[in-house]
């Protein structure tokens, strides 16, 4: 009971860090030390599940796909949308400086302590570093992308936002508003329940989750340093996204829904009160990865 509710609890942190801007949940996912089993446990829906579904065998299927986790990560994701959505929209209406500081000091410092878990540097591992943190980089400049709803963009975007939510460093959201189709799918579709633009989208997210997490798993095995050094520049290249000092640029959409799609980035002009409380955040958030840390390796 109490490993449960501590994937219910790190569920939660997943979901949470889908709430903000720029975070993805597949980040805190692989800090929390769950992203391997979550990948696995994700993979694990294959022709062997449907077979002992239809025979009937479901004490098997729940042992097969790790269910009884699975149960306990996505209540926490649930539980977080539901009513951390609403805390953290009101903190970043409030105290957005703030907010933006603790979890640059939070993703600043999962850098580190995800890159050590590579056992072997070497040069393609370097490289593969790099190549992570220019992608994850490249992305927080590029220009939003005109709206397409044809069926084929729509498969596509729905097997591309599903697997940023699940990759570290990225945000679904982000990824979509990227590729131009954010008011179509997230905002029109949602609310006029349309089925047209839903289901191609559905029907991508739900097979690129399912083939990600197969290629996820089967590269983890087989180049696991040269995977964790891809991610750990992904997270890396993020915290340009989360960096606190900025102005956001916001898009009007359909609704009158203002959706934030790209930032103006500055540097503190002076150590005021405001400053100083930033960096204390930024700190704070560095010392809450510290402490996750090394509870981890009691634990361990």
């Amino acid at each position: 009971m109490k490993k449960d509710l501590i994937l219910v609890i790190k569920g939660i942190a997943m979901g949470t860090a889908n709430v903000v801007p720029g975070v993805s949940g597949g980040t805190i996912a692989l800090i929390t030390g769950i992203f391997e089993r979550l990948i696995h446990a994700l993979k694990s829906f294959n022709l062997k599940a449907l077979k002992l579904i239809f025979s009937g065998k479901l004490k098997e299927f729940a042992a097969h796909i790790d269910l009884r986790f699975l149960i306990a990560v996505f209540a926490g994701i649930a539980i977080a949308i539901i009513s951390i959505a609403k805390l953290f929209e009101y903190l970043f209406e409030n105290y957005p400086l703030y907010i933006w500081a603790f979890f640059f000091g939070l993703i600043l410092a999962s850098v580190y302590f995800v890159g050590k878990t590579i056992e072997k540097w070497n040069v393609a591992v370097i490289v593969c570093m790099i190549i992570g943190t220019a992608g994850a980089s490249l992305l927080s400049f590029i220009n939003p992308a005109t709206e397409n709803s044809s069926m084929i963009y729509l498969f596509i975007c729905g097997v591309v936002a599903i697997c940023s939510m699940i990759l570290p460093g990225l945000s679904g959201s982000f990824i979509l508003i990227l590729m131009g189709n954010y008011e179509l799918v997230m905002i029109r579709s949602v609310n006029e329940l349309n089925l047209k633009v839903l289901l191609p989208v559905a029907i991508g997210a739900g097979i690129g989750l399912l083939g990600f997490s197969h290629f996820l798993s089967w590269v983890f095995k087989k180049f696991r340093d040269q995977t964790i050094a891809v991610l750990t520049g992904f997270i890396l290249g993020s915290v340009i996204i989360l960096w606190p000092w900025k102005t956001p640029v916001t898009q009007v959409f359909e609704g009158g829904k203002v959706k934030v799609v790209g930032y103006d980035r500055f540097l503190p002009e002076s150590l005021n009160g405001e400053t100083l409380i930033a960096i204390a955040m930024i700190l704070l958030g560095i010392v809450s990865i510290w402490i996750i840390e090394k509870s981890a390796a009691k634990k361990s």
